[in-house]
């Protein structure tokens, strides 16, 4: 099967060149502890079976600095595109991002707003001056990754939808819904965002874990949020290396827990639905 990895990060081993500039000074514990180079990247993917991947700022170790994944996908264009991250409330984050991308540049942007070494949801991703950022990236046509919890900014982000409705936007880790607590319940409240044809679904190991935990009601959430979304607007990503398994491990994770999805809509998930998002990747196809 044709697989992209959607959601892979990548840490350089030379600090002079590429040294570490994490947003609020705090390097998350995988970035130090099991850091995976660009050319360890591709060695993983040849041995998972894995063709071509999307590079993802690693913003817990680089901050705004995109050079990495930029020179990374640059190298090899065959196997990889980078997403880089930009900070939407500076006055010049439009320019930026515009100059940031095209032939050669990003192919998408992430905004950090809650993670590892952010346990406070920001909201700020949805401020009056990040509108330009917003407008400019829905005219370059550029997907917007955004690392949310839902929840504590879900109003925000049905807002940004709502005025911003040409904008792609792909929700990491589908937003950390609450599978464990309840399949049934986090599938409806995921299944009600796809009323918003802009906005995507990143399906990894945080999501994936917890379905395979869930067992048979791992249906009660797949069915509505598949129903609602439809398979090409989900895409699935490893998050390698903040995840601690192999990559291998990871796609039959993956593998394991979709088994029960048509044939139709797994292709969609493992490859289809990355390769329209981000068409830089369709000169590697092999």
């Amino acid at each position: 099967m044709d697989i992209v990895d959607a959601h892979c990060h990548i840490i350089s081993d030379d600090l002079t060149a590429y040294p570490r500039a994490p947003i609020g000074g705090k390097q998350s514990a995988w970035a130090a502890t099991r850091p995976v180079t660009a050319d360890g990247m591709a060695e993983r993917m040849d041995e998972a079976g894995i063709a071509q991947a999307v590079l993802v700022q690693a913003t817990t170790n680089y901050g705004y600095d995109n050079s990495y994944v930029l020179d990374s996908a640059r190298r090899r264009p065959d196997r990889f595109v980078a997403v880089g991250t930009v900070d939407p409330l500076r006055a010049d984050a439009a320019a930026s991002l515009k100059a940031a991308a095209g032939e050669g540049g990003l192919a998408g942007v992430r905004l950090f707003t809650s993670g590892s070494t952010v346990p406070v949801q920001g909201e700020w991703f949805a401020a009056p001056e990040t509108y330009p950022f917003w407008e400019q990236a829905a005219e370059l046509g550029l997907p917007v990754c955004l690392q949310m919890r839902l929840g504590p900014a879900t109003a925000q982000l049905t807002g940004l939808l709502g005025r911003f409705p040409g904008v792609t936007v792909l929700l990491d880790h589908i937003g950390y819904p609450d599978i464990a607590a309840s399949p049934a319940g986090a599938g409806a409240e995921v299944a009600a965002l796809g009323v918003h044809p802009g906005l995507h679904l990143k399906l990894t190991h945080r999501n994936l874990e917890r379905l395979r935990d869930a067992g048979e009601r791992a249906g009660d959430f797949l069915r509505p949020v598949v129903a609602a979304f439809g398979a090409r607007r989900i895409a699935w990503g490893s998050n390698l290396p903040a995840a601690e398994q192999s990559l291998p491990e990871l796609r039959a994770l993956a593998e394991g827990v979709l088994a029960a999805l048509p044939e139709a809509d797994r292709r969609e998930i493992f490859a289809g639905t990355a390769r329209r998002l981000y068409p830089g990747l369709a000169g590697g196809r092999g």
